[in-house]
């Protein structure tokens, strides 16, 4: 049986994943999410994608995540938003930066840290 953190852990992970990579350019190595393609709706797209962006820094705090991660991940998503919002420009910027990804990275990262200290208290 799964523990709960991983199990959370691969739902945002597949959140992440549509948002910023579910499809590919044919004949590239170039993927985008959902949210490259909501940000081509003016207004109502940017504002449709802050929604799962938003939710994952939430999941992290409640997860237990250091307010520092948490942090991190908000500056994240802030960029995410405003760059995002420039027509066109945004667009690149969102298949360039995958907010999404990069804030599971950091919990995946804060989640096995704290893994490692508590299996031996030295965090080594």
């Amino acid at each position: 049986m799964m523990d709960p953190q991983a199990a959370h852990l691969a739902d945002l992970d597949r959140l992440s994943r549509f948002m910023d990579s579910r499809f590919r350019i044919p004949g590239t190595g170039i993927r985008f999410g959902w949210d490259s393609v909501l940000g081509l709706v003016p207004g109502v797209g940017d504002l449709a994608a802050f929604g799962p962006a938003a939710y994952l820094p939430y999941r992290a705090y409640a997860m237990g995540a250091r307010k520092r991660t948490v942090a991190r991940m908000a500056v994240n998503t802030g960029l995410d938003v405003t760059l995002g919002a420039v027509p066109l420009l945004g667009d690149a910027f969102d298949i360039y930066f995958k907010a999404n990804k990069r804030n599971v990275a950091l919990l995946r990262d804060e989640l096995e840290q704290r893994r490692l200290f508590a299996k031996d208290g030295t965090g080594r």
